[in-house]
C-alpha cells in the first residue's frame, strides 16, 4: 500500500497507472465495451468496408467492414494473455537458474552461465524469428518463440545479485546454523532479490507487447482473422497515407499500453531501489 501510495502521488507514475488501467480494464471488458464483438471472428461487410472513423465505428473499418475499435481492444486481450503467460514461464526459470549459478559457483556456474551468454548473444527478435521460423504461426508457438528469448535476462540479474549477497552475515548466518543450500537460496536470498525482479517484470511486460507485436508486423505471430495489433499494424502500412487510420489506431494502441508500463517500470525502480 504504502508502494501504491507513492506511485499515485507521483504524477509519471500515476499517468503509468491510468493507461496500464484502461488497457486492462478494455481487455477484460471487451465484450461489453465494443459495439460489435462479432467482428472479432471471420465477419465481412463490404457495404461499410475501409471507412473512416464516423460513428458507431470510431476507429474506422478496415478493409472488409470490422469495426477496427472492436478489433484493437480485443487485441488486448491477446497482447495481455501473451504477457502475463511470457512472464510466468521465463522469470521462474531464469530466477532458479541465476540462482543456482550464483550461489552454488564451480562449474554450475560455469555451465549454466555460459549457456546464458550463448542466448544472450543473439539479438532478441533475431532469436524469436529464427524459433517461429520453425514453428507455425500461432499464438502458442509465439508465447513459446518469446520465452525462449527472455529468461536469460532474469538469470543474468539474479545471478549479480547473488554474488553479492551470498557474502553478506545473514547468508553465513544462515550456513553455519546448518541451513541446506536450497533453503539458503530460496528463504534467504530470493526474497532480497525480489524489487529488482518486480521492477524489471513491469518494464518487460511493455517490451513483451512490443516484441510480439513486431513478430505479427513480420507475419510470423497471430494469424487472421484473431485480432492483433501488429498484423494490423502491417495490413494498414500498405494502404498509407490515405487509409491512415487502418495503422495509426493499432500503432497508438502499442504505444498507450508500452509507455504505460514503462512509466510504472521507471516508478518501481526509484522507489524500490531507495527502499533498499
Amino acid at each position: 500500500m504504502k508502494t501504491l501510495s507513492i506511485l499515485v502521488r507521483n504524477p509519471l507514475s500515476l499517468i503509468g497507472l491510468i493507461l496500464v488501467a484502461l488497457v486492462v480494464l478494455s481487455a477484460l471488458l471487451a465484450d461489453f465495451i465494443t459495439p460489435f464483438p462479432e467482428h472479432v471472428g471471420a465477419v465481412v461487410d463490404f457495404s461499410n468496408f475501409n471507412q473512416p472513423p464516423h460513428w458507431p465505428n470510431v476507429f474506422g473499418t478496415d478493409l472488409v467492414g470490422r469495426d477496427l475499435f472492436t478489433r484493437v481492444i480485443y487485441a488486448y486481450r491477446i497482447s495481455l494473455i501473451l504477457g502475463v503467460v511470457v512472464l510466468a514461464l521465463a522469470v521462474p526459470v531464469g530466477v532458479a537458474i541465476g540462482l543456482a549459478a550464483g550461489y552454488l559457483g564451480g562449474w554450475t556456474e560455469y555451465v549454466l552461465m555460459r549457456i546464458t551468454d550463448v542466448f544472450l548473444s543473439i539479438p532478441p527478435l533475431v532469436l524469436a524469428m529464427s524459433m517461429m521460423g520453425l514453428l507455425a504461426p500461432t499464438l502458442t508457438n509465439g508465447m513459446i518463440a518469446v520465452t525462449v528469448m527472455w529468461w536469460p535476462w532474469y538469470t543474468r540479474l539474479v545471478y549479480n545479485i547473488v554474488r553479492s549477497e551470498k557474502e553478506e552475515g545473514y547468508v553465513l548466518a544462515a550456513e553455519v546454523i546448518g541451513a541446506s543450500k536450497t533453503h539458503v537460496m530460496f528463504r534467504e536470498i530470493l526474497p532480497n532479490c525480489v524489487p529488482s525482479i518486480v521492477t524489471k517484470m513491469t518494464l518487460d511486460f511493455g517490451f513483451v507487447i512490443l516484441i510480439a507485436s513486431s513478430l505479427s508486423f513480420l507475419g510470423l505471430g497471430v494469424q487472421p482473422p484473431t485480432p492483433d495489433l501488429g498484423s494490423m499494424v502491417a495490413e494498414g502500412a500498405k494502404y498509407l497515407p490515405d487509409s491512415w487510420w487502418l495503422t495509426v489506431f493499432p500503432g497508438l494502441a502499442i504505444l498507450v499500453a508500452v509507455f504505460g508500463f514503462n512509466l510504472i517500470g521507471d516508478a518501481l525502480r526509484e522507489i524500490l531501489g531507495a527502499d533498499q
